[in-house]
């Protein structure tokens, strides 16, 4: 819905092959990734990139949490020099980006119960408007999180040349859009809190369930409104290859680090599903959204594997019990909290592209009190990263 449409641009009309970055001016503009990622390597003084990519997956956000948390205990969570988030990723790469001094913070969203009101139902109203669900709970719960001095903190990683990129999708043309935000941060002015904000909001807003979120967007050629739903509609997970690139292509410099968290399982749990129209709607859209994680992982894979980037991934395996992206329950969040933390504390999290499963010193145990293998143990899990 929008008032006035942008002309195209060159790389608008190759989403996600540009990222839209805000200027001192306070104005978007859409930049190549190429060159988004030439201005931040400067910036760090030709440092190899380490990329976090964090996936969608509502509630089961719990599990990277928990993940990065546990890493930061363990001793083992690197500076991510890039991260990305989709969705309920979005939210938790603001803190992956900032490091373990906001990870009590996140702990705090997780688990303090906040996120149980989140899904107000609008009763006969759905009919006439655009989601099952009110949007305000997700705002508030966002905005009880997204403090000025966050803001302020996300401005200054930003200006040392890390990237912090959240996508949305735009309803109008159903394309992915990659938002700069630590630019946001940066250049914002009075008006950073609020597009920040309305940035995380719309990345988590699955069609039909939350409504759109309409951003007002000063650009190079006028203002116009857009309206931008979830991420995860056009792209589980976001590893743009142009930022896997050496700093000038030179051999001496190490390669790359590619690290993705999939906050929800890599296939679906076998369940006699009733033959009614829910049903098969909301087991089908389940099984198309799993089969696109599981295709872009692999593609991931590849690509990192030609760029000679190191690549290690993780996945909640099948056997998690009651896994479900809109159990918002605080006990339910917890335990998925916990199990995250566990299986990154004993350093059984990540699955490489190599085999991991086979190196792994003690295949098999079970994450403490949980009962279940971790993800490093999970041999299906593993396959998509098995390139050789």
């Amino acid at each position: 819905m929008r008032e006035s449409s942008p002309p195209p641009t060159e790389v608008a009309a190759d989403s996600p092959g540009g990222i839209r970055v805000m200027g001192a001016d306070h104005r978007f503009a859409d930049v190549s990734i190429r060159t988004v990622a030439r201005r931040a390597q400067d910036l760090r003084g030709g440092e190899p990139v380490t990329m976090l990519a964090l996936s969608g997956g509502g509630a089961d956000g719990a599990f990277g949490a928990g993940a990065l948390v546990g890493l930061t205990h363990a001793g083992a969570r690197p500076k991510f020099s890039v991260v990305t988030g989709v969705s309920a990723g979005a939210f938790l790469a603001a803190y992956a980006f900032l490091g373990p001094e906001w990870d009590q913070q996140l702990i705090d969203s997780y688990t303090s119960g906040r996120a149980e009101h989140l899904l107000q139902p609008r009763g006969l109203g759905m009919i006439f408007d655009s989601s099952v669900y009110r949007g305000r709970p997700l705002e508030q719960l966002v905005d009880h999180y997204l403090s000025d001095a966050l803001i302020e903190a996300v401005a200054r990683e930003a200006a040392s040349g890390r990237l912090l990129l959240v996508a949305t999708t735009n309803v109008d043309t159903g394309e992915t859009v990659i938002w700069d935000l630590g630019s946001i941060a940066m250049n914002g002015g009075p008006n950073a809190k609020a597009l920040f904000r309305d940035v995380l909001v719309a990345s988590a807003s699955v069609p039909g369930m939350f409504p759109p979120v309409i951003i007002r967007v000063q650009g190079e050629e006028g203002d116009y409104s857009e309206a931008h739903v979830d991420g995860t509609t056009t792209v589980p997970f976001l590893v743009p290859s142009a930022l896997l690139r050496a700093p000038g292509d030179a051999p001496d410099h190490s390669p790359p680090e590619v690290y993705v968290i999939v906050d929800g399982r890599l296939s679906e749990q076998p369940a006699s599903v009733q033959l009614r129209f829910k049903t098969i709607v909301s087991r089908s859209i389940s099984a198309g959204l799993t089969h696109m994680t599981r295709t872009t992982l692999e593609l991931t894979a590849t690509t990192a594997q030609l760029q000679g980037a190191s690549f290690q991934y993780s996945a909640i395996p099948t056997a998690y019990p009651n896994l479900t992206p809109f159990d918002f329950r605080t006990s339910t969040m917890r335990s998925l909290y916990q199990y995250g933390y566990e299986c990154a504390h004993t350093g059984r999290l990540w699955v490489g592209s190599q085999g991991a499963v086979a190196d792994h010193p003690h295949p098999g145990e079970p994450a403490a009190g949980q009962g279940i293998e971790c993800p490093a143990d999970d041999d299906y899990i593993a396959r998509f990263g098995a390139l050789n």
